[in-house]
């Protein structure tokens, strides 16, 4: 690994959080929002914030040599480009796993029982008794085989759902069998809920397209807690504004939902803020992954969960 000296974090909680750092590493606190000053030194290594990173990335043009770009989320799309090719990247794979998968959980059991709609009804002081679907015998089609999607099969296990797996190629891996998402419309047909963990790419975007969301059977659910944009969203608000489908969603496209938009105003939907691993695991977490990535790098080896190699 190439050597970083000066590495930034987001803000002095963090910095202090993991202090001392190690030997031969000097650590700033730098927010992003401006270009970094004389007091910042020579900055060439970057810690991310977790919240709104996206809005920032344009600064790390700023940083003349960067090495090394650290983030605080799984997903990284927009994060290699921002840096350069020269620097080094890696996210914060693992450390949102199970609590993203919790949420993924939550959002099908609340749509399926109608726990939103129970909601709704307590504000009227209205008892609406109506026989639901269980997630017991329902058939899951599960997108993404990285570490969410492992945390979240190991979590419908005990619910006792038909699971298929679907991944970028066709593979038997330790958990059974991996479908290609080339198959996905076929698959989408015999399946009652789509779950999508994915991260964006260029692969991935709109992967779950009108032709996929028109496969799936009258009724399903589509959950989505990777990101927003895997999913068409015009496609995605038709299907379901119509009374066809059903969604709970974490991520948008765009993000956040904009005002009078018309998933906001639909009981076949519903919708958290993006706050699938903003929970009470993060914290110790991420300061665990951290202070694995500073000891690497003060002692010159390759950091984990890189994305992008860089000049390593």
């Amino acid at each position: 690994m190439q050597s970083v000296q000066t590495i930034s974090f987001p803000e002095p909680q963090l910095l202090a959080a993991l202090s001392p750092l190690p030997g031969g590493l000097r650590g700033v606190v730098w927010d992003m929002k401006e270009a970094p000053g004389e007091a910042h030194g020579n900055i060439d290594g970057v810690i991310l914030p977790y919240i709104d990173a996206s809005a920032v990335l344009g600064s790390l043009a700023q940083v003349k040599d960067l090495k090394f770009v650290q983030t605080q989320s799984t997903g990284f799309d927009g994060v290699p480009e921002a840096a350069g090719p020269s620097a080094a990247v890696a996210n914060a794979s693992g450390v949102h796993a199970a609590a993203t998968a919790e949420l993924a959980v939550g959002l099908i059991l609340a749509k399926l029982r109608g726990i939103d709609q129970a909601v709704r009804d307590q504000q009227t002081q209205a008892w609406a008794p109506q026989r639901r679907q269980s997630l017991a015998d329902r058939r899951v089609l599960l997108l993404g085989v990285g570490g969410i999607g492992r945390e979240l099969a190991r979590r419908l296990a005990p619910f006792e759902v038909t699971l298929t797996r679907v991944g970028s190629t066709a593979r038997t891996d330790d958990d059974g069998r991996v479908h290609s998402s080339k198959d996905l419309i076929a698959l989408a047909r015999d399946h009652d809920i789509l779950v999508s963990v994915l991260p964006l790419s260029d692969s991935t975007h709109h992967l779950v397209g009108a032709d996929v969301l028109a496969a799936l059977p009258d009724g399903a659910l589509v959950v989505n807690v990777g990101r927003g944009a895997v999913v068409d969203a015009d496609a995605l608000t038709r299907e379901v504004v119509s009374g066809r489908l059903q969604c709970a969603l974490d991520v948008m496209d765009p993000e956040p939902l904009p005002k009078g938009h018309p998933l906001w105003g639909t009981d076949n939907a519903l919708i958290t803020p993006h706050v699938g691993g903003n929970a009470s695991a993060f914290e110790p977490r991420i300061l665990k992954l951290l202070k694995q990535q500073l000891a690497a790098l003060a002692e010159g080896r390759t950091p984990a969960n890189l994305v992008q190699q860089g000049r390593i």
